[in-house]
């Protein structure tokens, strides 16, 4: 809407490789809960997929935040000093 659509673009494709691989890690999480009580699995850690995951996705949200900041920085310098005036 504010006309970045390359910035748009690189925060929406950030915040899907995230939540994908925070969805990847659930599955993995999962799979491997299953194979412990089903085949008594070795236990084996896979929570670093959904720390990168969470981090990758909270810079998404962070760049956003600091896009918005911006649009309204500049929004708000080129806006008129004083209102204008209503003609009745």
């Amino acid at each position: 809407m504010a006309g970045r659509r390359l910035a748009g673009l690189g925060q929406l494709v950030l915040a899907i490789a995230g939540f994908g691989m925070v969805l990847g890690w659930f599955a993995l999480l999962a799979f491997q809960m299953y194979n412990e009580l089903i085949n008594d699995a070795q236990p084996k850690s896979v929570a670093r997929l959904g720390e990168i995951g969470a981090v990758t996705f909270a810079a998404a949200w962070l760049w956003s935040l600091v896009t918005s900041l911006s649009v309204i920085r500049e929004a708000r310098a080129s806006e008129p000093a004083t209102p204008p005036k209503l003609e009745a």
